[in-house]
């Protein structure tokens, strides 16, 4: 019953809501995902020059994003949608991941604009505070800051945590009890440090994952360069249903990359939000921008490099019955480069899983943080349980809670989805005047530009800028 619900509401409900809060927002703003795309990279290398004493960087919470959003999805998840919906789903993921950069560039902007500070070098915010300043409701708020509670910073730990250990020991024969006593110490150093050091572990560890699991996708591409325009063909075919390898055909493959790209990337769900609200920068849309780059590297570049490495792989066989999930993924690259290929992928999850569950504990914290009930003494509790969770995970049959957090994570954006619909004109007004004030640098905003909406004079200081002149 609780698996069909499950996809009922992914099926029906979710995928549609946010497919059409992702194409107002992108029709609306005349393809700010596309027509501002440079401007991304301009926003991230400011934010990466400048340092702060207040929040983090901008280009800190770009990386603590991404290492919310790559996961195990991107290993196990892309090679799910191809075996299930055949290689045409990789295109329906990338036009989720194309609509979706456009939310999550408005999504994280208001989470900037109605964030507030939280003592004296740091800051909260996200769908919650959105909600509540910028709406005025009050239950809401309450009801998506349980959901983030309990489908993140409990349900999702304990399946990240039953992966590492599983994946360890079927790659190197470490049992699953020494794992999760190694895992479990690390993650206390990591989430009793706070943002600042989730941070900086972010900061170390993703652009290591990233870097070397797109290296190795490389080396497969340029090793079997003469097959690479086939295999894109083989993805066009499928996704129009001109190859009908798969039961269900087009219908199959457009479901398929839907469902995978949607929670692969997370845009929509309200997730990134929290974490861009932390940022210290100069305008609101400035983070947004950024964090519109998080979706793009985790679906069009890290899920590509997964499809690339199956759909190049003699393993593949289209329509045939075999391995699937991260089985197929890590067999395929073992026909590629060798026996070594397999424990690769093994390194590769445990990387992505641990920065996710870092990722994952931060989300929780917020959504205590926002009941403001003895928030120290609760969020060491809360640490201590998620502790004490990844520990119980490591030895547990998780299937049951995956399909519980399923469950939740799917009203947890139903939710969100509808504050952003509802937000649609505060996040345009971001846009232009962003845009009026010249974009990159030269953008500081000063809250009384939007004076109708209920903003943080701490964190939106009164300073006026000129707006650009033509």
């Amino acid at each position: 019953m609780l698996a069909t619900l499950t996809d009922w509401l992914w099926t029906y409900v979710l995928i549609a809501a946010l497919l059409l809060v992702g194409l107002r927002f992108t029709l609306a703003s005349r393809f700010v995902q596309v027509r501002l795309f440079k401007a991304m990279f301009a926003q991230l290398w400011v934010s990466r020059a400048v340092g702060t004493k207040q929040g983090i960087s901008g280009f800190q919470a770009l990386l603590v994003s991404v290492a919310g959003r790559v996961g195990g999805g991107n290993i196990a998840g892309v090679a799910v949608a191809i075996t299930l919906g055949g290689p045409g789903a990789l295109f329906w993921m990338w036009l989720i991941a194309l609509l979706g950069m456009a939310t999550s560039v408005f999504e994280c902007s208001l989470a900037q604009l109605f964030k507030r500070r939280h003592g004296d070098n740091d800051f909260r915010g996200g769908p919650a505070f959105y909600m509540r300043y910028g709406l005025g409701w009050r239950v809401m708020p309450v009801v998506y800051s349980l959901l983030l509670l309990v489908t993140l910073g409990l349900g999702f730990n304990a399946v990240q945590a039953y992966a590492i250990t599983q994946s360890v020991e079927s790659a190197f024969g470490v049992s699953a009890w020494q794992t999760g006593a190694a895992l479990t110490t690390l993650m206390a150093f990591v989430i009793f440090g706070g943002i600042r050091r989730i941070a900086v572990f972010s900061e170390f560890i993703v652009p290591l994952m990233v870097l070397g699991y797109f290296g190795v996708a490389m080396t497969v591409l340029i090793m079997n360069i003469s097959q690479v325009p086939s295999a894109f063909a083989l993805i066009m075919s499928s996704a129009f249903g001109f190859d009908e390898v798969i039961g269900g055909g087009i219908a199959a493959a457009v479901m398929q990359g839907a469902r995978r790209g949607l929670f692969s990337n997370e845009a929509g769900l309200g997730t990134a939000p929290n974490v861009a609200a932390v940022a210290d920068v100069a305008h609101p849309m400035s983070q947004g921008l950024i964090q519109g780059l998080s979706v793009f590297i985790d679906t069009i570049v890290l899920c590509t490099c997964t499809a690339m490495i199956i759909l190049l792989s003699p393993l593949y066989q289209p329509g045939a019955e075999g391995v699937e999930g991260i089985a197929l993924t890590q067999r395929a690259l073992a026909t590629h480069i060798g026996p070594i290929g397999e424990p690769l992928v093994s390194i590769a999850l445990v990387l992505f899983a641990t920065s996710s569950i870092a990722y994952n504990c931060y989300l929780g914290e917020n959504s205590i943080a926002y009941f403001d009930i003895s928030p120290k003494i609760t969020i060491n509790c809360f640490r201590l349980a998620v502790l004490a969770l990844i520990a119980w995970a490591s030895l547990q049959d998780m299937t049951t809670i995956f399909s519980f957090s399923d469950l939740t994570m799917g009203l947890l954006a139903v939710v969100n989805l509808v504050a952003l619909w509802a937000l649609f004109p505060v996040g345009m007004s971001l846009l232009r005047d962003f845009e009026s004030r010249g974009g990159v640098s030269n953008s500081t905003f000063d809250h009384s530009r939007l004076p109708q909406q209920n903003l943080d004079p701490e964190s939106w200081p009164l300073v006026e800028t000129p707006a650009k002149t033509e």
